[in-house]
């Protein structure tokens, strides 16, 4: 059974400070709760609507777990904590999910009309999110560290290597020494090793997360190389390699997520890379164009 730490003295009381204690708060909490936070922070949307028995069964735990968690952060019941959540779909001003189900719903004619609208609307609703979610210090944090590195390494598997697909065209065009971690030889552990304290590396990687990835980011880590993670949660195993991380939540439809929230950012880090280079008179990239 879980033993709860005294509550904090401060309970927050806007969904940004919340999600804000729960993370500061993940690595001391118990199992079981951390369990039931992190897909509170997930599936915020569900807290708020649902109710304690159905959203202990989604998240896999007891209803007492709900209840423990709330107490665990100060909260008098967990119908406290709900509220936040529901506060926060009443301060929200986009509604794409509601039109998302809407269009999963209707029946019209034009079937493929239907579909294409609706991977449009959840491409629209993942860049509203990360453009209302991301922090301006976070992305400069980013860059100084990018910007410094005399190779940087790009690690993603599955659906996320789209990402560093392009994000390889674009340092390449910008003259920035680079590195896929992605050879179809299997040599990727012995890349990682030539890897140093003067590099960096992005990693990206979403649930259900792709070990390589993960062993790939805790490698570098270890190695003293600074880490930049792209990730779907605070509780994701791969920010715990990483010396700065971006939350990115993707929309879906129809059980397909989409990748524009990510692909927006991993645009915007190589251009921001070279503009910081510039700006500092540190033209790495002619070093390595000589090299």
């Amino acid at each position: 059974m879980d033993n709860d730490p005294k509550a904090p003295s401060r309970v927050p009381r806007d969904f940004e400070s919340l999600r804000s204690t729960i993370i500061e708060r993940k690595a001391t909490m118990p199992k079981r709760l951390a369990q039931v936070a992190a897909f509170a922070l997930a599936n915020p949307d569900e807290i708020a609507f649902g109710t304690t028995a159905s959203i202990a069964s989604a998240s896999e735990v007891q209803p007492s777990t709900l209840v423990r968690l709330a107490h665990h952060l100060g909260y008098e019941g967990f119908s406290d904590l709900q509220s936040i959540f529901r506060e926060r779909l009443r301060d929200r001003t986009l509604t794409y999910e509601e039109r998302l189900v809407t269009l999963e719903q209707s029946s019209g004619e034009d079937e493929d009309a239907n579909l294409l609208s609706g991977f449009i609307s959840a491409a629209g609703q993942s860049i509203n999110r990360l453009a209302a979610t991301v922090q301006s210090d976070t992305f400069s944090k980013a860059v100084d560290i990018l910007a410094a590195a005399d190779t940087i390494y790009l690690i993603a598997k599955r659906r996320s290597y789209p990402l560093t697909a392009h994000m390889s065209y674009a340092f390449s065009k910008l003259n920035i020494r680079h590195q896929i971690v992605a050879s179809p030889n299997g040599v990727d552990p012995e890349t990682v090793q030539f890897a140093t304290p003067k590099d960096a590396a992005i990693a990206a990687s979403f649930s259900p997360y792709a070990a390589e990835s993960l062993g790939q980011a805790e490698m570098l880590k270890e190695r003293g190389v600074p880490v930049v993670v792209i990730t779907d949660s605070a509780f994701s195993p791969l920010a715990t390699s990483a010396a700065c991380w971006f939350e990115v939540a993707e929309a879906d439809f129809a059980g397909f997520r989409s990748l524009s929230a990510s692909m927006a950012l991993t645009m915007a880090l190589p251009v921001a890379i070279a503009e910081r280079r510039r700006k500092l008179g540190q033209p790495k990239s002619r070093k390595a164009k000589m090299e």
